[in-house]
C-alpha cells in the first residue's frame, strides 16, 4: 500500500502521545458520556494540559506553535478510536483558527491562553433554523447603540453549545445587505442575555453536546467585533477549505478504521464451516472499499500539503469532502452488514460508527452544496448567462 509521507518522526511521536491519552483519559469513559450527552470539563482541561488543543496557536498566547499536522494527528487518533464525543476540532480547528487569523490582539492575548487550556471552551454559531448551508439567510440581528451592539436571535445544532465559553457568532448588521450584512462577534457567554437551550438529542455523536442557543437583547462591546462590519461572509468563505479538508481527514480515517474492525471480525467468524471472511462476497465488498479508501486517503493527504503551503484550493476541498464523505456513510453502512445482527447492537463500534457517519454528508455544508461548487467550477462562463 502507498506509505504516508507526510509526518516526520516528530509527528509520530506526538501521535503514540496522543493515542496514550485517548486510551487513559476518552476510551473507557466514552460510553458513560454518550449516556449523559456530554463530555465532562475536566477532559478538557487534562488535554489542555497534555498540549492537545489548538496545537498550532503560537507560544506567545500559550500553544505549542506548532504546524497543521500536529492537530491533525489529534484529530485521526480521536476518530480512530471510535471517540466521537470531545468537540476538540470545532474548538481549535475553526473557533482558535478565526480568533488567530482575524482577531485584535486584545481578542487574542484574552481568549487563546485560555483556550489552549481548555479553561475556555469555543464554539461556533452559524446555523440558524432556517439558515443551514446558505448563510447569507441568517436572521440573528446585532444592532449598534452607543459603543455597544445588541444582539437577537437563535441558533441551531451547534456543537460544544453547553459548554462553550467563546462563541463565533454570525450575526446581521444590515438585513438587507445580503452576504455584505453579515458581522462576527466574539460572545463571552457569561454574558446577559445569553442563553442556552436544550441539548439535542441525535441519531449519532451522542456524547458531543449539540444546542439551540438564543440571544434576547445580549449586549457586547464594539470591540469584540471579529474583522470589520459586513465583513463576516468574506471571513467565514475564507475558512471554508479548511473546514472541508478537516471533514475529508476525519472521513477518511474513519473508513479506514471501520475496514480494519471488519477484517478482524469476519477473519474469526464462522458461518457454514467456514469464516466469513472465506466467502468471496466479503472479500469483493471489502477489496472494493479499501481500493476507494486508499484512493481517497491519497487525495486527502494531497490536499493536507497544499493546505500547508497556502494553496488549498475550495474547489479541491469540496471534492475531497464529497468523495471521503459518501465513501465514509458507504463503508460504515457495508461493514456493519458483514457485522450480521451484532453490528447492530450499540456495544459494538461499528455501530456506533454507523449512526456517527450519517452527519458527514450535511456538516461542513451538505454534498449538494458540494456538487455546486465543483459544477460551478467546471461551467465557469458556460451557463447562466441567459438569465
Amino acid at each position: 500500500m502507498i506509505e504516508r509521507t507526510l509526518f516526520s518522526s516528530e509527528h509520530e511521536m506526538w501521535r503514540e502521545s496522543v493515542r496514550r491519552f485517548i486510551e487513559k483519559e476518552i476510551v473507557p469513559f466514552h460510553d458513560q458520556w454518550e449516556e449523559d450527552g456530554i463530555v465532562p470539563r475536566d477532559v478538557w482541561l487534562k488535554a489542555g494540559e497534555a498540549g492537545m488543543l489548538c496545537c498550532t496557536v503560537p507560544e506567545e498566547y500559550g500553544g505549542l506553535g506548532a504546524d497543521y499536522l500536529y492537530d491533525v494527528v489529534v484529530f485521526e487518533e480521536l476518530w480512530r478510536s471510535g471517540s466521537s464525543g470531545p468537540g476538540f476540532l470545532i474548538h481549535a480547528d475553526l473557533v482558535a483558527t478565526y480568533i488567530r487569523s482575524f482577531g485584535t490582539e486584545e481578542q487574542k492575548q484574552h481568549w487563546l491562553p485560555k483556550m489552549v487550556t481548555g479553561e475556555a471552551i469555543g464554539s461556533l454559531g452559524m446555523t440558524e433554523p432556517h439558515a443551514g448551508s446558505d448563510l447569507k439567510a441568517i436572521r440573528t440581528t446585532a444592532v449598534r447603540d452607543g459603543d455597544d451592539y445588541v444582539i437577537n436571535g437563535q441558533k441551531v445544532f451547534i456543537s460544544n453549545g453547553q459548554m462553550c465559553d467563546v462563541l463565533v457568532l454570525a450575526t446581521k448588521t444590515d438585513s438587507s445587505a445580503g452576504a455584505h450584512g453579515v458581522t462576527l462577534f466574539l460572545v463571552d457567554t457569561s454574558l446577559p442575555g445569553f442563553r442556552r437551550g436544550q441539548n439535542l438529542k441525535k441519531l449519532g455523536m451522542k456524547a458531543q453536546d449539540t444546542s439551540e442557543l438564543f440571544f434576547d437583547d445580549l449586549r457586547v462591546p464594539a470591540s469584540a467585533m471579529l474583522g470589520e462590519e459586513g465583513g463576516g461572509f468574506k471571513l467565514m468563505m475564507t475558512k471554508l477549505a479548511q473546514e472541508r479538508l478537516a471533514q475529508a481527514i476525519r472521513s477518511a480515517t474513519v473508513t479506514e478504521t471501520v475496514l480494519e474492525w471488519t477484517v478482524d471480525y469476519t477473519s474469526q467468524r464462522n458461518a457454514f464451516g467456514q469464516t466469513i471472511a472465506d466467502f468471496q462476497n466479503t472479500q469483493f465488498v471489502l477489496a472494493d472499499l479499501k481500493a476507494r479508501s486508499v484512493a481517497a486517503r491519497v487525495f486527502t493527504d494531497k490536499c493536507i500539503e497544499l493546505f500547508l503551503e497556502n494553496k488549498l484550493d475550495p474547489v479541491d476541498a469540496a471534492i475531497a469532502k464529497m468523495i471521503t464523505s459518501e465513501l465514509h456513510c458507504e463503508a460504515a453502512d457495508k461493514c456493519l452488514q458483514l457485522f450480521g445482527g451484532w453490528g447492530y447492537m450499540w456495544e459494538y463500534p461499528i455501530a456506533r460508527a454507523y449512526a456517527d457517519a450519517r452527519i458527514v454528508k450535511i456538516a461542513g455544508g451538505s454534498i449538494e452544496v458540494m456538487k455546486m461548487i465543483i459544477a460551478r467550477e467546471m461551467f465557469k462562463g458556460k451557463i447562466g448567462r441567459n438569465r
